[in-house]
C-alpha cells in the first residue's frame, strides 16, 4: 500500500478515561507498558480483547479517526506497514496489534485509537490515553525581595519551571506549614505572604515532581528586619534598666546595651540627656567619682526599619564613698610653701560652699563659691587664698600663723548642709648650733624669716632639711654689711 488505508466507523462512543487507558468498548483494552513511562523509555501500547480473524490495523494519535492523526496502517497477512501523517519515526505496529514507540517523548502523550478490520469488513475501535512523563529540570525560586521589613512588606515567591508538573514548597528543609500554604496560588507556583513576620525568615525551596521524576530548587534565604525591641542596659549579664546602680568611689563600671533587632542596631549613649562620643554596645566608666553620677541612656536605632528604642539607668556613688574628706597637699607644708586643702567626694549637686579660718562664722569666712562658679573674698581673706569649683582651697606662701583649724561648709541644691573641718600644720625651721647658740649667736624673728647673728667658728644644723640661703654680715657703721 502506498496510501494509508482507513475505514468508516460508527461515531465515537461516550465514556470516561482513567489516568491510564480505558477502551471505548469492552472488546478492546489498551494498556501501556510500562504503565507510567518516562521520557526516553521504550513503550508498548499492548492490546487485549481482539476477536475474529483480522485483516488490518490502523493506529491514530489523536481524539478522532482523522487522517491527520493516522500514525500507521498494518496488513496482518503480509506484515506490511504504511506510516501516516502523524508518524514520528519512532512508532511500529506489532503483528498482535500493539504499537511500539522507541524513546518516547512528552510529545507522544495524548489519546490513541486502534481501529481493526475483520474478514467481514467490520471495524472495531479502542480508545486510550498515554502520558509520557519528562525528566524534570531543576526549578528556580524567584523572590520579589530577599530582605523585607516585618509587618510592613509583602513576600512574593514564584517557582519557575518549564514543566507542567506538580509543585510543593519547603521551608528550612521541611514541608511548608499549613498556615503558610494558605498563601499559595491555585496552581501552587506562587507563594504570597502579606505583612511578613520574623518567624517566616529562613530558606525557601520549591520542588517539581511527577510520577517518574522529582527536582528541588536551590534555597532562597529570606531576611526579615524587625526591632529594636526590649532595649535593656545590663551590668555583669544582669538587666538593670530602670534601676539605680551604686558604685564605689574610684572603681570602674561597664554598662552593656542589648536589644532584639535585625540587623544589629546602631547605638548611641547619653549622659544626663547629652550625647556621648560612643557608638559601641557598651560604655566604660574607668574611675567613678561624683562627676560621673547621673542618668545614662542607651538609644538603639535600626537602620532598616527606621525604628528606635531606649533604656536608662541611674548611676550613683555608694553611700560609704560619698563622705567628704579634706587632704592637705603637701601633707606637711613648711612656712613659705603653698598648700592645697583638696576636697574629695564633694556633693555633685553643690549649690554654694564657704571656707572659714576657724569656726564657721561670718567674721572667719575666707571666701565663698557662688552658683555662677565665681568666688568672693570674705572678712578673713588675706589675699593669699584661692577657691576652686571642686571646693578645694589654695593657701599661698604659708607662715606660722596659717596653722590651725579650717572649716568647709557646703550647701546642695536640695538645701542639705554639711560642715567639715581639717587641722593644718605648718612646719618651721629649727637650728642646732655647736657650740650652743646662746654662747655663739643671737637669734630673732623678722617677719617670715629667722635671723641668726653668730660669731665665727660654729656648726649650724637645720631642721627640716634645706636648701637654705645664708648671708654673712659684719657690724659697720649703721646696720650690717654683706660680706659674701
Amino acid at each position: 500500500f502506498q496510501q494509508p488505508m482507513t475505514w468508516p466507523v460508527s461515531p465515537h462512543p461516550s465514556g470516561s478515561f482513567s489516568a491510564a487507558f480505558l477502551s471505548a468498548g469492552a472488546e478492546i483494552i489498551i494498556t501501556p507498558e510500562p504503565a507510567q513511562p518516562a521520557e526516553g523509555d521504550n513503550v508498548t501500547l499492548a492490546v487485549q480483547g481482539l476477536s475474529g480473524e483480522l485483516l488490518a490495523y490502523n493506529w491514530y494519535a489523536g481524539p478522532t479517526l482523522s487522517l491527520s492523526y493516522l500514525v500507521a496502517s498494518y496488513i496482518v497477512s503480509t506484515g506490511d506497514e504504511t506510516p501516516g501523517p502523524a508518524h514520528t519515526g519512532r512508532e511500529a505496529v506489532r503483528p498482535d496489534g500493539g504499537l511500539d514507540i522507541q524513546g518516547a517523548l512528552p510529545g507522544h502523550s495524548g489519546t490513541y485509537i486502534l481501529q481493526t478490520l475483520n474478514r467481514q469488513f467490520q471495524t472495531e475501535v479502542g480508545y486510550g490515553h498515554m502520558q509520557v512523563y519528562e525528566m524534570l529540570a531543576q526549578p528556580v525560586v524567584v523572590a520579589n525581595s530577599t530582605a523585607l521589613v516585618e509587618r510592613r512588606d509583602t513576600l512574593h515567591l514564584t517557582c519557575s519551571s518549564p514543566s507542567p508538573a506538580e509543585v510543593r514548597w519547603f521551608f528550612n528543609g521541611d514541608a511548608l506549614p499549613i498556615a503558610v500554604r494558605l498563601g499559595l496560588s491555585p496552581d501552587g507556583r506562587v507563594l504570597t505572604r502579606h505583612g511578613i513576620r520574623r518567624e517566616e525568615a529562613g530558606a525557601y525551596q520549591c520542588e517539581v515532581w511527577n510520577p517518574v521524576s522529582v527536582s528541588r530548587s536551590e534555597p532562597v534565604n529570606l531576611t526579615v528586619y524587625f526591632g529594636p525591641e526590649r532595649v535593656a542596659i545590663l551590668q555583669d549579664s544582669t538587666t538593670r534598666t530602670g534601676c539605680t546602680i551604686k558604685v564605689d568611689f574610684n572603681t570602674s563600671l561597664t554598662l552593656w546595651c542589648a536589644a532584639r533587632s535585625c540587623p544589629e542596631p546602631e547605638y548611641v549613649w547619653a549622659f544626663n540627656g547629652r550625647a556621648l562620643k560612643n557608638d559601641q554596645d557598651h560604655l566604660n566608666i574607668s574611675s567613678m567619682t561624683a562627676a560621673q553620677e547621673g542618668t545614662y541612656t542607651c538609644i538603639a536605632k535600626n537602620p532598616k526599619t527606621l525604628l528606635s528604642g531606649s533604656a536608662s539607668v541611674v548611676v550613683k556613688l555608694s553611700a560609704a564613698t560619698v563622705v567628704m574628706t579634706i587632704v592637705p597637699v603637701p601633707t606637711r607644708p613648711m612656712e613659705g610653701q603653698d598648700v592645697t586643702l583638696t576636697v574629695q567626694g564633694y556633693p555633685k549637686d553643690l549649690l554654694v560652699y564657704a571656707w572659714y579660718r576657724g569656726p564657721a562664722s561670718e567674721p572667719n569666712r575666707l571666701l565663698s563659691q557662688l552658683p555662677s562658679g565665681n568666688w568672693i573674698a570674705g572678712p578673713a581673706h588675706t589675699g593669699r587664698e584661692v577657691g576652686f569649683p571642686n571646693c578645694s582651697l589654695l593657701v599661698q606662701k604659708l607662715n606660722l600663723t596659717d596653722a590651725g583649724r579650717y572649716t568647709l561648709k557646703t550647701v546642695t541644691l536640695q538645701g542639705k548642709t554639711e560642715t567639715l573641718e581639717v587641722e593644718l600644720q605648718v612646719l618651721f625651721m629649727s637650728l642646732s648650733l655647736s657650740p650652743p647658740l646662746e654662747q655663739r649667736a643671737t637669734r630673732f624673728q623678722q617677719g617670715c624669716r629667722t635671723v641668726v647673728l653668730c660669731s665665727p667658728a660654729f656648726t649650724l644644723e637645720l631642721e627640716p632639711a634645706g636648701p637654705y640661703a645664708f648671708t654673712a654680715l659684719s657690724e659697720s657703721h649703721r646696720g650690717y654689711k654683706h660680706l659674701g
